[in-house]
């Protein structure tokens, strides 16, 4: 009895077959979910292809064919591929644009070449290849290789469409492609005879819209107008480009023709720039000019550099204009420069010179603009404050202990890195487990002094610093290890990248870098005044200050050369316009609005004393001494210093900038207009800027405009071009350049194919099943 118990029955089937069966069905619905996806992945890729052949799509889909690859041993769609029609092909169908790029466009499709060749008139239209043939379902047969199956109906099919064309096409019933008794050479011919044969049935083209004159006018101005305030990102020959051609006629426009924008076009729009630049100068009581370009920017030519040096005009209402531009041979001698300086001041105002009240430049500031400045009472000549913080860097390089060990070191690893295959090979490894690094460090030639030029110093450290984690693990491989063992500088380089202490004094080097070229792109961006100087280089000092506590670095050598260079770029001008501009005034105990003469050294307040006289005739000076000393002690009424001083969030930056710029100026010249000499110095004091830099040219264009000088009628051209270009810059006040807003967008754009976003809004979810 006790043994039928334990017998089984034969109606059920044992526990653990009951379980496996489970497991199974589990699995079942799994793959089930997983073949739903790749299925609609599949028919959303082929809605998508239908869609372009029909010619609302991308033009690769002619070529790029979706084939679902299905699993062995269940059949169940495993993953959709793409195969080229032209070489049979498969590729992952995770990225059809890029796959188009690199295999259709960059030659690694043997075929393609021959269906673009340069004399067919057109590509080969979508009627001469086969229609889109019913999906072709590709076996994998274990091993990685897919084995293609077609049906007799597939061939038939492609076979009656051939024939429709009236054309002796024969298929090959080895390749999916069209063979022609010629071979691929026919297909030029083939689309020429296509294309024959449209225009005897359409004769007529279909006409483009209808523009009347003054549209047509309009939007030819407009267009050149744009090509001129490109300045040369568009290339000449653009013009006479069949596609651009094309596009004009497609929306209705003339031809524009390249002669016509280079001579009586811009001619015209030469002279309108000229003759406002002209008004705007001789309506303003007084103007700065400013100059940028003669610091040479690179430290590794052969010393036949050419600059392109600006001039441009600024005005007490904030604008500025452009005036003119010159091309010199390398560096300039400090006279040659002074020459230039005075007869740019004489050909803008001829006899009217004290209408001048200074000079900016990015150079010779201890001779050219000094003598400028003892010859000319009148004048304040400043160097440029944005070239001083860049010049405190080379100071730092140079001076700083720290610096010069970096930069050896960097540059060691930076050759050990390049240089050895097995570093590189462990490092593409770690790389896989999602560490980032840059697979060659920019290491600066041996030509280029890095003491002297941060742009390559600068990348050496950025490319050491990211790679940072990814190299101390690699060296830390038994096959790094081996290859260093008879390798005394490697040793020694691998010793370093484990030793704590570089990697605390590059984040220091690195750091206090990134700081002082922080400043540098807010001075360029804000563009200060004079007065803002000394608040600048005090802001400088406080951050230098806490880098030092920040790094444990002896703060007397640093505060040495910060000093050092401070003294190399000051002018008492700073002094003066900071007491002056009502913008900086502070409320005392007793409610008052006073100057900051407490912020000033004894030297500095000596100095506001000094340059006031000097700006002043001898019979003003003892009156403009006893307005200052009223302007101390009574300084401004409160309401209109917090007029001036108020505030406002740029939309753009979010950061808080002066309401009205123009307010300082102004209520000297309103509301204190009792100084009647310290007035005077004072609103062509406070307008002055600190800054040389004007618009900015691509470099692809100041080399254009560098090469034209060999030909008088060129490079007449090309003034007229650069003219027209920053006049319209600065009337935007747009100090950038297009390559510096291409590199921006290609930093935050990505390069993900809109059209096919629904397509791949699954794609997460589908790779979780294969």
């Amino acid at each position: 009895m006790a043994s039928a118990n334990t017998t089984p029955s034969p109606l059920l089937p044992p526990q653990t077959d009951v379980s496996s069966s489970l497991a199974t069905t589990a699995t079942a619905t799994t793959d089930d979910v997983a073949s739903k996806a790749v299925n609609k992945r599949y028919e959303g890729l082929m809605m998508v292809r239908t869609k372009a052949i029909k010619g609302k799509g991308a033009w690769y889909w002619v070529h790029l064919e979706p084939i679902l690859v299905r699993h062995p041993e269940t059949n169940l769609p495993k993953a959709v591929k793409l195969k080229c029609s032209l070489c049979d092909a498969v590729f992952s169908a995770s990225n059809p644009s890029r796959t188009a790029s690199e295999h259709l466009k960059r030659g690694t499709c043997p075929n393609f070449a021959a269906v673009l060749k340069p004399h067919s008139l057109s590509p080969l239209p979508l009627s001469s290849f086969a229609a889109s043939p019913p999906p072709v379902h590709v076996t994998n047969n274990g091993n990685g290789n897919g084995n293609r199956k077609r049906s007799k109906n597939q061939t038939q099919a492609r076979t009656g469409n051939i024939n429709n064309n009236s054309l002796a096409i024969v298929e090959s019933t080895q390749s999916p492609h069209l063979v022609l008794s010629g071979g691929r050479e026919d297909l030029g011919a083939l689309a020429m005879l296509e294309d024959s044969v449209k225009k005897l049935k359409s004769p007529k083209t279909r006409p483009g819209p209808v523009l009347s004159k003054d549209q047509i006018d309009s939007a030819v101005e407009l267009l050149t107008d744009w090509f001129y305030d490109s300045c040369g990102s568009v290339s000449f020959s653009s013009f006479d480009h069949p596609k651009f051609r094309a596009f004009l006629s497609q929306v209705g426009l003339p031809v524009v023709s390249r002669k016509e924008v280079l001579d009586a076009r811009l001619d015209r729009k030469f002279v309108e720039a000229k003759t406002e630049s002209e008004i705007r100068i001789r309506e303003a009581m007084f103007f700065q000019v400013a100059s940028d370009g003669w610091k040479i920017r690179t430290c590794c030519g052969d010393g036949d550099d050419d600059n392109l040096v600006k001039f441009t005009v600024n005005l007490p209402n904030g604008t500025s204009v452009y005036q003119k531009a010159l091309i010199t041979g390398g560096s300039v001698s400090s006279k040659l420069a002074e020459d230039v300086f005075w007869e740019t001041v004489m050909g803008i105002r001829g006899n009217g010179v004290q209408r001048c009240v200074g000079i900016v430049a990015d150079k010779y500031k201890a001779k050219a603009l000094r003598n400028l400045e003892t010859q000319n009472q009148w004048m304040v000549n400043v160097s440029c404050q944005l070239q001083g913080f860049l010049s405190l860097l080379k100071d730092f390089g140079k001076e700083l202990p720290v610096f010069t060990s970096v930069r050896e070191t960097c540059l060691k690893i930076g050759n050990f890195v390049n240089n050895k295959p097995q570093i590189r090979s462990s490092l593409r490894k770690h790389k896989m487990v999602g560490l980032e690094y840059v697979e060659l460090i920019r290491v600066p030639s041996n030509k280029c002094d890095c003491r002297n030029n941060f742009v390559h110093f600068f990348g050496m450290l950025e490319d050491v610093w990211s790679s940072a984690r990814v190299l101390q693990m690699a060296v830390l491989d038994d096959s790094i290890k081996v290859s260093c063992m008879d390798d005394p500088v490697s040793r020694e380089v691998v010793a370093i990248i484990q030793s704590e202490v570089f990697w605390n004094e590059l984040e220091a080097v690195y750091s206090l870098v990134k700081l002082i070229k922080g400043m540098t792109q807010e001075i360029e961006a804000e563009r200060p005044l004079i007065g803002q100087c000394l608040p600048l280089w005090e802001e400088l000092r406080s951050k230098v200050k806490n880098w030092c506590a920040k790094f444990s670095i002896p703060g007397e050598n640093v505060e040495k050369i910060v000093e050092k260079r401070f003294s190399k770029n000051y002018h008492p001008a700073w002094s003066a316009a900071f007491i002056l501009d009502p913008l900086y005034l502070i409320k005392d105990n007793s409610g008052k609005y006073l100057p900051p003469f407490k912020c000033l050294t004894e030297e500095q307040e000596k100095d506001v004393d000094k340059l006031i006289t000097r700006l002043v005739s001898r019979e003003e000076a003892h009156f403009a001494l006893m307005e200052l000393m009223k302007w101390r002690s009574e300084g401004l009424d409160p309401l209109y210093a917090q007029a001036v001083q108020v505030k406002q969030r740029d939309p753009i930056t979010g950061k808080m900038r002066i309401a009205n710029p123009q307010s300082s100026r102004l209520v000297w010249e309103t509301c204190l207009s009792e100084y009647k000499s310290l007035g005077k110095v004072a609103v062509r004091l406070i307008f002055l800027h600190a800054t040389s830099f004007g618009f900015k040219c691509n470099w692809s264009f100041m080399k254009w405009y560098c090469v034209q000088r060999h030909s008088r009628a060129s490079l007449e051209r090309a003034q007229k071009m650069i003219f027209v270009a920053a006049h319209a810059k600065l009337e935007k006040r747009d100090f950038s350049n297009e390559e510096e807003k291409d590199a921006e967008l290609f930093a935050t754009s990505g390069c993900e194919d809109d059209m096919l976003n629904e397509v791949f809004a699954d794609a997460s979810s589908i790779l979780g099943f294969l």
